[in-house]
């Protein structure tokens, strides 16, 4: 009923040629380094003024990056360094086209189409589809912050500080930055906790690291100990978290609400870009520390099981290292866990606005939009509660997330890869041909580590480089057939006079004005594949969490 209601009045509220559902998503630039006028041109400008609009313009791409080094990123990065040293660092390259490729296509969804990512997939897939992806988004996103939660009290344990004060104090101060009814003050407070990232290069420099192996492993790829079920786990692990749904939804309304227009997308394409260099250096840096903070020669301590929690890790650095080296990690982790905490229940946030078509803005104040800031304020609280209720198992709760991720993310990249094929929403902005090629690979690079991490999470003793291997051959094939298909369909389409038009001005018309999506068998086909995959994957991931929690197998 909000839906329809929202979809009415959508049509009286859209200004000029695009749509806008909130008029706090119109006007003037305003960041955290100064502001762009609303009808400000973005050409013909020297190289002082570029940089001054760039720093208006950078925060949605470098807040969820390093939203992206969380407390479970932190974790694998820190594993991959204490089981594998170096040799694991080439995976950190491939972390950046996966990043940068799926990130770029919500930039340009959310400054052309001027809405939210779960509004255009209940508009543009219905309403059956856009109460999937939101609810899978809404469970997945709680557990997560539950994690982040886990990361911050992990840290402070290290400190002797008991996880009832650390949670409650780390809750308070994620609704304190959020609630200030002014998203430049938000986002200059995001930018201070983000330097808090930089932390991880004086604790790779305290770890006493040699050149030669780093440079060495991230040009050649290989496993330390040769191809095993632990090691593929692991690479699965570390490609596997750079991204996530909530990421999708978070850049997104993001972009929207910075209010972020078509003329400024190649200046939010270079912030998208910074933050995945930042996130891989940050990558870099912990994997390196642990590396050489057990071996030498970067080798770390070849036990595939040494890694086994936060708070273990930064005694171990502790230990070997001095007692300097285990407080800059915990830390660095804390820190990673409020960045990644608050990025995570804002997309929750959003999309909830977008869902019941209630205001979601950062520009408004709690008085102006209390919906969208009790669901902020609900969620931060009902995680910290739900980590601290007494014998939850926190640790089966942290693998079981990071599965779940798995699980959903194929099938919010394919509407994603959908979406940006749709020409009613981006016109000219479509997906190149080149590009969809690139994407389709990606996502089916994704849908395989996704496999991978659930069938080994619920089958613990199956050959794993051997299912990688069936399970690659299997992506290459369909790879081909979705190409073939893909050709074809678009021969068929007739010359499009919107792809001709003025990039820069072209904006979605109001939803309530396009055309309703044709219905396609080999669309209907693939959601329906994939969300069969996630209902199945899910189901047999919450009984072998029951079955753990009780002791089984």
């Amino acid at each position: 009923m909000a839906h329809e209601k929202a979809r009415r009045a959508d049509a009286t509220v859209a200004l000029g040629n695009a749509v806008v559902l909130d008029a706090a998503h119109r006007g003037d630039i305003r960041g955290a380094f100064g502001t762009l006028g609303e009808h400000e041109q973005s050409g013909a400008r020297s190289w002082r003024r570029r940089l001054l609009a760039l720093a208006v313009i950078i925060g949605p791409g470098l807040i969820v990056m390093v939203g992206d080094n969380d407390a479970g990123g932190v974790s694998t990065y820190a594993a991959a360094g204490q089981n594998y040293g170096t040799s694991l660092l080439w995976t950190l390259l491939l972390l950046i086209p996966v990043l940068v490729v799926n990130q770029e296509m919500v930039v340009r969804l959310g400054a052309v189409s001027g809405v939210g990512h779960g509004r255009l997939i209940f508009e543009r897939f219905g309403k059956i589809w856009g109460r999937f992806a939101v609810s899978d988004l809404f469970v997945l996103n709680f557990l997560t912050i539950a994690t982040e939660f886990i990361g911050i009290s992990l840290g402070a344990q290290y400190f002797g500080v008991p996880a009832w004060i650390a949670v409650p104090l780390a809750g308070l101060l994620l609704v304190g930055i959020t609630v200030t009814g002014r998203f430049e003050t938000w986002e200059r407070l995001m930018f201070v906790i983000l330097f808090g990232n930089l932390l991880c290069i004086p604790l790779m420099l305290l770890c006493h690291p040699t050149l030669g192996p780093v440079v060495q492993h991230f040009v050649i790829p290989g496993i330390q100990g040769g191809l095993s079920s632990n090691g593929v786990l692991l690479i699965v692990a570390v490609v596997g978290t750079t991204v996530t749904p909530w990421q999708l939804f978070f850049q997104q309304s993001n972009v929207v609400d910075k209010r972020i227009t078509p003329r400024w997308i190649p200046y939010e394409r270079a912030d998208t870009v910074i933050g995945a260099m930042v996130v891989v250096i940050g990558a870099t840096a912990i994997m390196v520390a642990t590396a050489f903070a057990f071996s030498s020669n970067g080798s770390g301590t070849g036990n595939p099981n040494a890694f086994t929690n936060a708070y273990d890790l930064a005694n171990a650095l502790k230990a070997h290292i001095g007692p300097a080296v285990g407080a800059i990690f915990s830390i660095l982790l804390i820190d990673a866990s409020v960045v990644g905490a608050s990025a995570v229940t804002l997309s929750t946030s959003y999309a909830f606005g977008d869902t019941f078509g209630v205001r979601n803005s950062l520009h408004r104040s709690w008085r102006e939009a209390k919906s969208f800031y009790a669901m902020f304020t609900g969620l931060v609280t009902l995680a910290a509660v739900f980590v601290l209720i007494p014998g939850v198992p926190l640790g089966l709760v942290t693998t079981a997330v990071q599965a779940l991720a798995g699980v959903m993310l194929p099938s919010a990249c394919l509407f994603l890869l959908f979406l940006c094929n749709d020409r009613d929403v981006l016109g000219p902005w479509v997906n190149r041909p080149w590009f969809n090629l690139l994407a389709s690979l990606i996502l089916g690079v994704l849908l395989v580590l996704s496999v991978i991490l659930v069938v080994s999470t619920i089958l613990p003793n199956i050959d794993v480089p051997r299912l990688f291997v069936v399970l690659a051959a299997v992506m290459l094939v369909g790879l081909v057939i979705a190409i073939a298909i893909n050709l074809r369909a678009r021969r068929a389409l007739p010359p499009d006079p919107r792809m001709d038009e003025d990039r820069e001005t072209w904006r979605m018309p109001s939803l309530a004005l396009l055309n309703q999506p044709v219905k396609s068998r080999g669309r209907l086909i693939a959601l329906c594949s994939v969300r069969g995959y996630a209902i199945v994957a899910m189901v047999s991931l919450l009984v072998k969490t029951i079955l753990a929690s009780h002791g089984g197998h």
